[in-house]
């Protein structure tokens, strides 16, 4: 004859999962929406960039000759243009589109070569998305969407 302790218990063996703190939960979502909140900030200054670069060429001064000089209005056009998909990028990280996490990466890093190929033009400010752009490469890249 058997006992109840004899027999497995079936409870005790589907332990529960341990569900995530709300602290990291709320860490990933506020790393998410600071990523997005910076790439949009890039976008921004890449689009100011732009304009600056194609309104008055002048306002940028190049040193000696550069491997990779091009025409200052051309890479206006390139920087507007990039600018502009990275701030509606930007928003719709904010909105959660799962497209966005991907394209959010590629373009930081399109912005990333072509604020490199800028420098010799303005390198302070190319050098300051460079560095945003990395942020928002690694906030994306770290973020757990399982996690929310």
């Amino acid at each position: 004859m058997s006992t109840t302790s004899d027999q497995p218990r079936h409870e005790a063996r589907h332990e529960a999962q341990p569900e995530s703190s709300p602290v990291k939960q709320g860490f990933a979502a506020g790393t998410t929406v600071a990523a997005a909140v910076i790439l949009g900030v890039a976008g921004v200054i890449s689009v100011l960039q732009g304009i600056a670069a194609i309104a008055a060429d002048e306002l940028f001064v190049t040193g000696l000759e550069y491997t990779y000089a091009f025409d200052v209005t051309g890479w206006g056009w390139v920087h507007l243009i990039v600018g502009a998909l990275v701030v509606v990028t930007a928003f719709a990280l904010l909105t959660g589109a799962t497209w966005a996490r991907i394209a959010a990466v590629t373009l930081a890093g399109l912005s990333i070569i072509a604020n490199f190929l800028w420098l010799p033009y303005y390198p302070l400010w190319a050098i300051l998305v460079i560095a945003l752009d990395i942020v928002v490469i690694w906030a994306i890249a770290t973020w757990d969407s399982r996690e929310i």
